[in-house]
């Protein structure tokens, strides 16, 4: 690997560590904040800042938040009788970009994993059976991932909340087995909104 000066050799191990990133993107990125006017720099490290410093959960739903409740949930018009649940925030913009869904959502902020160490206590599973328990929920979406771990969730969550009195579905599998809800398109999602079933 070639020596560059401190600063920029940092800023090239930094990008690295973002997901995605090689070496070689890392350093495309690294020397592009180089060229860059200051003034676009700046911007940059704020934007990242803000992020961090700006951004919660939802209190009802674990989604991200610039305030204490997210935008779905402080819409009056979206049905409450209805959740959809995810593995992680970036799920949802899969979904919303259907149009189909005009329900409310719950983040997991992951997925049963026990290979990993991931266990039920360690997903944002609580706050759903509490807001099930408040009786508004009629209906349980699960949209978890369609591999080993997301199914793996989705039967645990079945096996949770039926006996609570709730329907719970799950999306179709319009969606290849093995993939990542952020990566298929809009007419996938939609048809696998449609297609969902009953746990």
């Amino acid at each position: 690997m070639p020596d560059f000066a401190e600063p920029l050799a940092r800023l090239i191990t930094e990008f690295k560590r973002l997901p995605g990133i090689g070496q070689k993107s890392a350093q495309r990125l690294a020397f592009h904040v180089l060229r860059a006017k200051r003034e676009d720099a700046e911007h940059l490290s704020q934007a990242i800042l803000d992020v961090k410093d700006k951004l919660g959960l939802c209190a009802v739903c674990n989604n991200i938040a610039d305030g204490e409740i997210c935008q779905y949930c402080s819409d009056s018009n979206r049905d409450p009788s209805v959740v959809c649940v995810v593995e992680e925030p970036h799920n949802i913009v899969g979904i919303e970009t259907t149009r189909q869904f005009e329900g409310r959502y719950h983040v997991l902020h992951g997925a049963l994993s026990p290979l990993r160490g991931v266990g039920p206590d360690m997903l944002k599973i609580k706050g759903l059976v509490e807001r099930i328990g408040q009786g508004e929920v009629r209906e349980v979406i699960v949209a978890t991932n369609p591999n080993v771990e997301g199914e793996a969730t989705a039967v645990y969550l079945a096996r949770l909340l039926k006996p609570l009195g709730v329907k719970v579905t799950r999306i179709g599998m319009g969606i290849p087995v093995g993939s990542d809800l952020e990566f298929a398109d809009e007419v996938t999602i939609s048809k696998a909104m449609e297609g969902r079933r009953e746990m």
